[in-house]
């Protein structure tokens, strides 16, 4: 799945990549290890959320 959205690629995926400006290159490689995987509402009250919420987001600053 392809998003803009944080809090979406966190509590569905399994891996969050993030690209470089264009030309795009893989920046980094998020591993998403959530304490249990269920669904994305419950997903985003896991105590590791804001976590990767807030590594991912200071990645993404760094791009502009």
């Amino acid at each position: 799945m392809v998003t803009h959205d944080i809090s979406s690629a966190i509590s569905m995926a399994d891996k969050v990549i993030v690209l470089s400006k264009g030309p795009a290159t893989i920046k980094n490689i998020y591993e998403i290890n959530l304490s249990q995987k269920d669904t994305p509402t419950i997903n985003r009250q896991d105590k590791y959320f804001n976590y990767y919420y807030d590594l991912i987001w200071k990645d993404l600053d760094k791009i502009v």
